[in-house]
């Protein structure tokens, strides 16, 4: 298995043959507006993609969307994604992907193979309160296959009830969390926060830890610096690691 983060949530995936590629957002820096109602108000994303569109989709054979916000699939990413790719995506998002032009849109209520892989499709909260339920629904999804590692993508969400039950039920190897304690100028954060990483690391002592969704929007807070000095304290940096925008992680 080997796993390149693009940047943000962006990922190439190469899991049992086959390259995943993960909420493609393929915008310049800068080209987007700010969310609103967030600290920090500067144009998004905050830096540029650090290899070429082309070089991002060399290879996919699938892609793997957790949910439709625009720093997950952008209107970039629309216009240049192979309209062939099967694309898998959590129920409600379904139609909104065929009217982008997709032409295998294949949503996973729980459980769903494709060449040989189980996907697993897991729930999430993307914050708490009124905030969280504005958010809407999020997911997350298990990839498992017979003599391969198992991979859990938790996508945006806070440390939960969810996320726990998910890595009690698939014990996977290796997580990729989405992190930046991204919040708006009011309520908990909606996405990780480093207390939540800990939280995960402590759930599953023998898996890996990947953690994106780094300093690349503009109402994520959290910095790798912070993060990665949190992850000492712990003496979790062995486990947890916070790859920069284009690094390949390879996992034997």
């Amino acid at each position: 298995m080997q796993i390149q983060l693009v940047r943000h949530a962006t990922l190439r995936v190469e899991y049992a043959g086959q390259t995943f590629l993960v909420d493609p957002m393929f915008s310049s820096k800068g080209e987007l507006p700010a969310v609103p109602n967030t600290p920090n108000q500067r144009p998004n994303p905050g830096v540029e993609l650090p290899i070429s569109v082309e070089e991002v989709l060399a290879g996919v054979d699938a892609v793997l969307v957790t949910h439709t916000h625009f720093d997950h699939l952008d209107e970039a990413a629309i216009r240049l994604l192979p309209k062939h790719l099967p694309v898998f995506c959590q129920p409600p998002d379904r139609e909104k992907l065929v009217q982008h032009g997709l032409e295998q849109v294949i949503a996973i209520e729980e459980a769903y193979t494709w060449q040989g892989i189980h996907l697993h499709r897991t729930g999430g909260q993307h914050g708490t309160g009124e905030i969280g339920q504005q958010m809407g629904q999020v997911s997350g999804f298990v990839l498992q296959r017979a003599g391969e590692q198992t991979l859990y993508v938790a996508g945006d969400t806070i440390w939960c009830e969810e996320v726990e039950q998910a890595i009690a039920e698939y014990r996977p190897d290796t997580i990729v969390v989405f992190a930046g304690a991204a919040r708006f100028l009011t309520g908990d954060p909606i996405t990780m926060t480093k207390e939540d990483i800990v939280h995960v690391a402590n759930a599953v002592p023998d898996s890996r830890i990947l953690v994106a969704h780094m300093e690349t929007w503009n109402h994520c807070l959290l910095s790798r610096r912070e993060l990665n000095e949190c992850l000492q304290e712990k003496q979790l940096s062995g486990r947890v690691h916070v790859p920069q925008d284009g690094e390949i992680i390879s996992f034997q």
